[in-house]
């Protein structure tokens, strides 16, 4: 049988391990923080998949096609309660996809259910416009 192992507060100093959250941390200059995406064709549409859980699609997420380049900002916002620790990552995060064709905006469209973005955008040529990407929430 495991035994699971119990912390009680922190001593002086605290554990190695908690201030290295990642190997890149010791890397002179690490990476910034991100999320994960994913990509596919599907009927002639080229689709985008962003894991951003735990946000609110119509505050915290916004999504920008710009000629040939789609972009999806996030932002976490730290909320302020009497906590001791926090391992939770919040500010902004942004991420640049390069579309395949420069698609035309309009038919571009974005949907958010259970933590998952899913961006769709035509995979033909089209006329070059930028705007910004309405998100439906789903549920």
């Amino acid at each position: 049988m495991a035994r699971l192992l119990h912390r009680d507060a922190p001593g002086l100093l605290p554990d190695v391990l908690d201030w290295v959250d990642s190997p890149w941390t010791l890397l002179p200059f690490p990476p910034g923080p991100t999320f994960r995406v994913e990509d596919y064709a599907d009927d002639g549409r080229y689709v985008v998949r962003a894991e951003l859980p735990g946000l609110d699609p119509a505050r915290d997420i916004q999504v920008t096609v710009d000629g040939d380049t789609l972009t999806i900002h996030a932002e976490r916002r730290e909320e302020h309660t009497d906590k001791r620790r926090s391992e939770f990552r919040y500010g902004s995060l942004t991420r640049s996809v390069r579309l395949p064709a420069q698609p035309d905006a309009k038919d571009v469209t974005a949907r958010y259910d259970q933590g998952i973005l899913e961006v769709s955008v035509p995979a033909s040529q089209a006329k070059p416009g930028g705007r910004q990407i309405e998100i439906e929430h789903a549920g």
